[in-house]
């Protein structure tokens, strides 16, 4: 395959392994692919930029100015010119500034202002790689959307034999190509998620609101995001942040919301609305905080805007639009009822009744039922491998729709 019209932009971290990435960059140039090379000031100890600078046919950036010229190596227009950002050898000290979001050298300041997808290939002795605080970093990177390249097992610089060593360049090669030719179907793809919850105000200090995170909108967001999609992520109140990348909306009630979603909607060719949206507002919110003075109070309410109904009204015939519907009885009936009311094409069922499902849990369980009423049933999963199931089946029915 060629890398015609493709910049990858590579960042060498100070390893031993930093020798390996001079094949590496040989195997891209000879399949047409623009490389421009990022070191750290550690990585120069292994490999000369020079030597790099040749091979890739571009200067090496390893400063943030040229102190001979005084002329500025921009890490955003590095950054956002990338088609992909990999990061080889990956040491320990830099997975951790990358999972921690520590800008101290020109390489973070790439990846932190990246827009592309980020390949991550770790390189480390094996009693580092398996520490517990690296496990922890590696999981938070794989949260934020980058591709994690596992080391290979073998002799280490420090005489043990195990896992650590730096993939081999022909397997990176290998990634680099798979990410291009199959890691983006939904590339050129619109998307939009909703997530969280809604707070609905009674007074300035006070709301109705309920339990969700937002974990499992979220893990759709960042793989439709993985996957090549434009992502938009309506969110209500919650702690998470979305990968890097996909264009984050702030909302806090359930009018916000469907303001927010009715914006993106008709443009998204994918919409996945998992917010537990409020069924019910206050019909009056006061303007100072209730004093609590009477035995008994009372709130009015009034009923909110469906927002997934509302979407099903306007929806074509190239869109895919996917709800979810937390239930406590009935389970299968009332899912079934609102994926026909509300014109959708897949329906995602979360039952109370199951353990590890459901709000701020780090896993679910879920049922699938298409237009067609087809039933589909998953395990118990972490929910970031929910959101890879139901991606799936989002891209079947994008492609059953010949788009």
């Amino acid at each position: 395959m060629s890398l015609r019209d493709k910049h990858i932009v590579i960042g060498i971290s100070g390893s031993i392994a930093a020798y390996k990435i001079a094949t590496l960059v040989r195997l891209l140039r000879k399949a047409d692919a623009s490389v421009q090379v990022i070191m750290t000031q550690e990585a120069t100890q292994f490999i000369t930029p020079l030597t790099l600078s040749t091979l890739s046919n571009n200067p090496v950036f390893v400063d943030y100015y040229d102190q001979k010229t005084g002329e500025w190596n921009n890490h955003v227009h590095v950054a956002e010119s990338a088609d992909l950002i990999l990061i080889a050898p990956a040491t320990a000290n830099t997975i951790a500034k990358c999972a921690q979001g520590i800008c101290d050298n020109l390489l973070q300041a790439v990846y932190l202002s990246a827009k592309s997808r980020v390949l991550i290939a770790p390189a480390m002795d094996l009693d580092m790689w398996i520490h517990p605080s690296v496990n922890n970093n590696i999981e938070l990177l794989k949260s934020y959307g980058n591709v994690i390249i596992p080391p290979g097992k073998g002799e280490l610089a420090s005489g043990l034999v195990g896992e650590g060593r730096l993939a081999e360049p022909e397997e990176i090669f290998a990634y680099i190509l798979d990410f291009f030719e199959k890691g983006m179907p939904l590339k050129g793809k619109k998307a939009l998620v909703s997530a969280g919850p809604t707070y609905e105000a009674i007074d300035p200090v006070r709301f109705i609101g309920n339990h969700s995170s937002g974990k499992m909108g979220y893990a759709i967001a960042n793989r439709l995001h993985e996957l090549g999609a434009e992502v938009t992520l309506v969110s209500g109140p919650t702690v998470l942040s979305p990968a890097v990348g996909i264009n984050r909306i702030a909302v806090q009630s359930a009018a916000e919301m469907l303001d927010a979603c009715s914006k993106f909607f008709d443009q998204a060719d994918i919409t996945v609305m998992s917010a537990a949206v409020a069924d019910y507002t206050p019909t009056e919110v006061a303007d100072q905080k209730i004093k609590k003075k009477a035995e008994d109070f009372t709130i009015s309410l009034k009923k909110t805007t469906d927002i997934l109904a509302t979407l099903g009204t306007r929806k074509h015939e190239n869109q895919t639009l996917v709800g979810f519907a937390l239930e406590t009885n009935n389970e299968l009936e009332n899912a079934i009822g609102k994926l026909r009311r509300k014109n959708l094409d897949f329906i995602v069922l979360n039952s109370m009744q199951d353990k590890g499902a459901g709000f701020a849990h780090d896993t679910n369980k879920i049922t699938v039922i298409d237009k067609n009423a087809e039933i589909l049933t998953f395990d118990l999963k972490s929910k970031t491998e929910v959101a890879k199931d139901i991606c799936r089946l989002i891209i079947k029915h994008q492609e059953s729709l010949g788009l």
